[in-house]
């Protein structure tokens, strides 16, 4: 890009959109207000994800924006208090809001070195009225389409990203803070927040708001993570 952007106004444009579309989950899922539904129908569950995964690629892609230039001190590393639990049990505090993608795993390109030199194949023949026939799998009983599941999870992920959209100063300083720590430690798996390819919860043809929304955060998120050369 050749103009300028202005980076203020990018951020503030889409947390406002994330903003009114996060709202409408809150409410389809009963937390905004004391009546939040702690098992709900698997076709409101799935409705609800396809719209979570993409805010949640967004607002990571937006934390980025936001930690665009910043330098933070690293403190050193503490351990966890004891007795304290993240994300368990009454009373506990909510996670932290994830600020790197979930990596691909592609089980199919790892390669397995075998040599045969040492330790050959097995191979056995057995008669052909020895063999015995395999049993048939045992189709598993398919649930109701609407059968109530666990929101629980649900909830917290949205209560998670809410609060993250809401505060992205603080999670740009994470950030910040978190890819200094990458930077210095001897190998590490990756550095980079983004994964190579496409964000989490994209979708090929855009069936909802969040859609266009992502896909501009995650340019966007590119973009800022260029070295400044001005």
């Amino acid at each position: 890009m050749d103009w300028k952007l202005d980076w203020d106004r990018v951020i503030k444009r889409n947390s406002e959109a994330l903003r009114g579309i996060i709202e409408v989950l809150f409410a389809l899922l009963g937390l905004d207000g004391e009546d939040a539904a702690s098992r709900i129908s698997r076709s409101l569950h799935s409705a609800v994800l396809l719209v979570l995964r993409p805010a949640e690629s967004a607002v990571r892609r937006l934390i980025i924006i936001a930690a665009r230039g910043l330098v933070v001190n690293v403190a050193p590393s503490r351990p966890m208090p004891k007795g304290l639990k993240i994300g368990k049990g009454e009373g506990s505090r909510l996670p932290s809001f994830q600020l790197y993608d979930t990596r691909k795993y592609f089980p199919e390109l790892r390669q397995h070195r075998v040599k045969y030199t040492k330790n050959p194949p097995r191979i056995h023949f057995f008669p052909y009225d020895t063999l015995v026939p395999a049993p048939r799998p045992v189709a598993e009983p398919v649930s109701p389409p609407d059968d109530l599941v666990n929101a629980e999870r649900l909830n917290r992920r949205l209560q998670v990203l809410k609060l993250a959209l809401e505060d992205l100063p603080r999670q740009a300083k994470r950030l910040a803070r978190w890819r200094m720590r990458r930077e210095a430690m001897p190998g590490p798996v990756f550095k980079s927040p983004l994964r190579p390819g496409q964000p989490p919860g994209r979708r090929k043809r855009q069936i909802h708001p969040i859609d266009e929304i992502l896909v501009n955060c995650h340019a966007l998120a590119w973009e800022a993570m260029k070295p400044d050369t001005s």
